[in-house]
């Protein structure tokens, strides 16, 4: 089967409450004997969704993959990036040397060299400016054994706040939605979910193309069987929306009007679990009087769709036996971001569906690793999930790492990505290192992060794989080991934690991460209080067992998995204890949650302003054990259309490419699918532009522009659409001082109060036309 052409390939239709048939998808060279392969075991690093995969090795190279029927994520299913991705790490251009940059060039250099360089500078700034001279911007791509490292290097051994993830731009808003509302962070669901509902509510989220494995599974429940009804959000008639029964095509940055228009419609008609609210929330009467307002009348003239599809879509999920709510970046990067994805929360909790099969709420994760940055502590939390706020929490942590509890910085929260970046722009960060990740293409207005990046006050270390967009500005570049080359696990957006063997040796002389986080340990002298070395680990399995007992007791308990049980079966849902030795499916079946003040991991914020409450704020909500329904009021987004920019535009992806495409531009048959940037119209704004399918067209912002071809298609009237993934590694003569590709370079630096994650999908532009 052709999986470029059919995506979600062959059907397999099943009831609710069936289980998911096994289809094992697999992809291997042509002419490599199948008796001549060694099978390694994996998962896929694509997406979120984790899909159980092993990897084909043949004469010490990776020749294919397939999907591992065993696995509860796939049943053997893998999508086209899964299936075609794989063929990057054989990619002629991988970087095998360190780079140093010298005379304005970067040029080859050996381990000692470069490392020497990094450690030198590093302790020429904190001799010179502290630990606050120092930031770390990492991936979402990168294992558990490389965050946590990093993270006890970082907020242990330097003492900086500053370190923070790409999942600021992907998953933050997720986390942030669940503090809110359960306490902590973690899906409370399964992927089984799916199995079971006969609802599913998905805003700002086009499963079709972000998670295509997910997809299939829905797909089979949707042509089996017990058909469940469906609601979707989006501007665009992707995929997902053509299976809808209610398709809502709102204007951008309208979200938390939408969605407190639906609460107030399951208010109004009674469409509420009364004893549950009662027993097991607390904040009903504020969020009811916030939305006593919102009729879907005041909704529809806001989101600009039809008030009576607006009441069609509450009639659906306030009768619905088994709701699954999902989003993702329609409102992670949107305006009320927080805000919005708290009301998700909320409609599941008001119908009293969570914590049993096929009833529960998904704060989806972006990337494959994103899950693990917010356990470890590698971006805006601290490891374990606990609470920056709390003292006792800080000294858990500083015991588990043998220092003092001053050592660990927690004045105030962890550096934030875009205030990570504002402080290299004025300056008080010196040394910055990027890793795994490619900013010079995803952050926000492109042209001012090119201007930080390129300082020579900056000293700028980038490890990666790729001389990426942003490797191109580093000061010392440093070749790393990826997915199939070193060994690690990590997690998905259920809670599933996959082992993924080392398949392979690393091209040259490249590194896996883990190693070069405890090089760098090494070469600064980090000590503990004993003065012994801060690191005590020097294996990714020592790492791993290490993760185990700092997270004991905690929401995210891995301390009763190993890579032993990890093998040879699927993965496994934490938390995993001496209690519950084969995982959990799902949190908070007794609906109680992790609201006890001395427990969570947040004390929570006002959703508007993003002010941070203290413990005594938190106490005074009486929760605990009890979900907190939180309410926000819709406030009318930042940069509306006007005269000189009509249109609002968004960005989002392809079913064929991942981020920036350093991985996925790189396989042949992915890269063919999908060569090239386009923009969605719509055929009356095209109409009144004269704008021809496929022509020529500019797209400016008050911050940059964007040149492709046009697409006139099925998108509401007033909105534009690019995808994201198109940087500049692979355009000869195009940039953006040439043909202007990224999405990136019309957004705007500005985020949301209480995430701090981006609104990459919300400005206002103009499209003209360029050429025929």
């Amino acid at each position: 089967m052709d999986r470029i052409a059919d995506i979600w390939g062959e059907r397999t239709p099943y009831p609710a409450g069936g289980g998911w048939p096994d289809r094992v998808d697999q992809y291997v060279d042509e002419g490599v004997p199948e008796t001549e392969i060694d099978w390694v075991q994996s998962a896929c690093v694509l997406c979120s969704n984790g899909c159980g995969m092993d990897i084909a090795v043949h004469d010490h190279r990776i020749v294919g993959v397939r999907g591992r029927a065993v696995d509860r994520v796939n049943h053997g299913r893998l999508g086209p990036k899964g299936l075609y991705g794989w063929q990057a790490n054989n990619s002629a251009d991988r970087l095998t040397t360190p780079l140093v940059r010298r005379d304005g060039q970067l040029v080859e250099a050996g381990w000692d060299e470069a490392m020497d360089l990094v450690a030198e500078r590093s302790r020429q700034v904190l001799a010179e400016q502290g630990p606050l001279g120092m930031g770390f911007y990492n991936s979402g791509q990168l294992f558990l054994e490389d965050y946590y490292t990093l993270a006890l290097i970082v907020r242990g051994g330097i003492g900086t706040p500053h370190l923070d993830g790409n999942t600021r731009l992907c998953t933050a808003t997720a986390d942030f939605a669940l503090k809110e509302t359960f306490g902590t962070d973690g899906a409370p669901g399964s992927l089984t979910d799916f199995d079971h509902c006969d609802t599913l509510f998905a805003i700002g989220y086009n499963m079709a193309e972000t998670h295509t494995v997910l997809w299939a599974r829905m797909l089979d429940r949707l042509q089996g069987p017990d058909r469940p009804r469906l609601v979707v959000v989006d501007p665009r008639r992707t995929k997902v929306a053509e299976q809808a029964d209610v398709h809502l095509a709102i204007r951008n940055g309208t979200n938390l009007a939408l969605l407190n228009g639906l609460l107030h419609e399951l208010i109004a008609n009674g469409w509420v679990d009364d004893k549950f609210v009662q027993a097991h929330t607390v904040g009903f009467d504020k969020l009811a009087e916030t939305v006593a307002d919102c009729s879907p009348e005041w909704a529809a003239e806001i989101c600009g769709v039809g008030a009576d599809d607006i009441r069609a879509a509450a009639r659906i999920i306030g009768t619905a036996e088994r709701l699954v709510s999902t989003c993702l970046q329609g409102v992670y990067q949107s305006h009320q971001a927080t805000a919005s994805a708290c009301q998700v929360n909320n409609l599941n909790l008001l119908r009293g569906m969570i914590g049993k099969p096929g009833a529960s709420v998904f704060q989806l994760n972006g990337q494959p690793t994103a899950q693990n940055t917010r356990e470890t502590g590698a971006d805006g939390d601290l490891t374990g999930m606990r609470n920056w706020q709390n003292p006792a929490h800080i000294e858990e942590l500083a015991k588990a790492w043998n220092l003092e509890p001053e050592q660990i910085p927690s004045w105030g929260p962890p550096t934030h990505a875009m205030q990570l970046f504002r402080y290299a722009e004025e300056g008080s960060i010196r040394f910055l290192w990027i890793a795994g990740t490619n900013p010079a293409v995803s952050l926000p207005e492109l042209h001012r992060i090119r201007s930080i990046l390129g300082q020579d006050r900056l000293f700028l270390v980038v490890s990666d794989p790729f001389l990426t967009e942003t490797a191109r500005y580093a000061d010392v570049v440093l070749p790393t080991a990826i997915w199939g080359e070193k060994t690690g696990t990590f997690t998905n957006h259920d809670r599933t934690v996959h082992l993924s063997e080392k398949a392979v040796e690393p091209p040259g002389e490249a590194r896996p991460d883990l190693e070069i986080f405890l090089d760098y340990a090494d070469r600064l002298g980090l000590r503990d209080k004993d003065g012994q070395p801060l690191v005590k680990w020097r294996t990714p399995e020592e790492c791993f067992d290490a993760f185990g007992e700092v997270t004991r007791g905690r929401p995210c308990d891995y301390s009763g998995l190993s890579y032993q049980k990890l093998r040879g079966g699927s993965g496994i849902q934490w938390p995993v204890t001496e209690e519950q030795p084969e995982g959990t499916e799902r949190l908070y079946t007794d609906h109680v949650f992790n609201t006890a003040t001395d427990y969570c991991e947040d004390y929570g914020h006002d959703l508007l302003t993003g002010a941070a409450q203290e413990k005594k704020d938190y106490a005074a909500l009486e929760a605990n054990g009890r979900a907190v329904l939180k309410a926000a009021r819709y406030l009318p987004p930042h940069e509306p259309p006007d005269d000189d920019y009509p249109l609002l535009f968004t960005s989002g992806r392809t079913a064929y490419h991942f981020h920036t495409r350093t991985k996925t531009g790189r396989a042949p048959q992915l890269q063919a699918a999908a060569p090239e940037a386009w923009v969605e119209i719509c055929p009356a704004d095209a109409e009144k532009l004269g704008i021809a399918d496929g022509e020529l067209v500019r797209v400016e912002s008050r911050r940059g522009r964007l040149e492709a071809s046009a697409r006139v298609k099925g998108i509401r009237e007033g909105v534009v659409f690019a995808p994201f993934h198109y940087g500049y590694w692979d355009h000869l003569g195009a940039g953006p001082n040439g043909r202007p590709t990224a999405a990136n370079e019309l957004t705007s630096t500005d985020w949301d109060p209480v995430s701090k994650q981006p609104l990459l999908k919300l400005a206002a532009v103009r499209v003209s036309k360029l050429a025929d």
